[in-house]
């Protein structure tokens, strides 16, 4: 796991705006680290690769794939790009799943998400190799992270975690609130909060009076990609808000779960979008890749 040099925690008057939690800053600062392990690797003789496929041509999604492959070639990884035609069948996507499984140059395997809608993404996600699904959203990865065992985290809900830590914020028996209840953000997420010793409560669209419960949590993390959804009458005085969501504001602009204005006035900490948890994502994933190289 990448240890990374943590701030003091701060003691909170009410009064005060929140600290910012730069994901960018921290995100670099992980991928620096990335990047000096990876050419200790190099030097023994092993490149970690990654190999990222994309089916389609969801624009959001060949912006994501560029970002990742570009961050590993930053890095010092080897990085392939495999893009197909929508019309790819799902048999011939499986077939190439289990011949970059059997590739001893490629350690991680990425499949972007959504695919389209005549492939099953669970069927193709449980074909990538459990050694290489740098991801962590294999069942069997999924399964290691519910039992306490070692495994590929999910980036996202790593990359809130590690922000966490940055600020040196102590989960020990902290009420955490969670929104969303997705295998990608949600449910991994509330995991790892619990690893730490934090009170878990999952909530959801179906969650009826959502204030009652983030106005009991010392740690709120939003993701259900719905704007505004977070505002400042809902969060404790000096809680830390950590905003997954990836929304567009009336003026296109990106905006995330939380009302970021209003909310920054009354928590104690809170990540910013752009530039909170997105920078944080990709991170980890090189973090993933190294980490699937080392254990080869």
């Amino acid at each position: 796991m990448l240890k990374l040099r943590k701030r003091s925690s701060r003691t909170h008057t009410f009064h005060m705006t929140a600290q910012i939690i730069d994901g960018k800053a921290l995100a670099a600062e992980v991928r620096a680290e990335v990047a000096q392990r990876t050419a200790t690797l190099k030097a023994s003789g092993i490149t970690p690769g990654l190999a990222v496929i994309l089916v389609g041509d969801n624009p959001a999604s060949q912006v994501y794939v560029r970002n990742k492959v570009k961050a590993c070639t930053d890095c010092g990884m080897h990085s392939v790009l495999e893009q197909y035609d929508a019309s790819m069948s799902e048999e011939d996507l499986l077939a190439r799943v289990q011949s970059l499984n059997a590739d001893p140059s490629i350690h991680g395997i990425l499949v972007q998400l959504p695919l389209p809608a005549h492939i099953n993404a669970q069927k193709v996600i449980e074909a990538i190799s459990p050694a290489k699904d740098v991801d962590g959203f294999h069942v069997a990865s999924a399964g290691a992270l519910m039992t306490g065992l070692p495994g590929f985290l999910p980036c996202t809900p790593y990359g809130c975690m590690k922000m966490l830590e940055h600020i040196n914020y102590p989960l020990k028996g902290k009420h955490a609130v969670v929104i969303g209840r997705s295998n990608i953000v949600g449910k991994p997420m509330a995991m790892m909060l619990l690893a730490q010793d934090a009170t878990v409560t999952i909530c959801h669209s179906r969650t009826p009076d959502l204030k009652a419960h983030t106005l009991q949590a010392d740690v709120i993390v939003a993701a259900v990609g719905r704007r505004n959804l977070v505002t400042a009458d809902m969060v404790k005085p000096g809680a830390a808000v950590l905003d997954v969501g990836m929304n567009r504001n009336d003026a296109g602009k990106l905006c995330g779960d939380v009302d970021f204005e209003g909310v920054k006035e009354v928590a104690g900490y809170i990540t910013p979008v752009p530039g909170g948890v997105g920078p944080m994502t990709i991170a980890m994933l090189l973090a993933n890749t190294l980490q699937a190289a080392t254990n080869r």
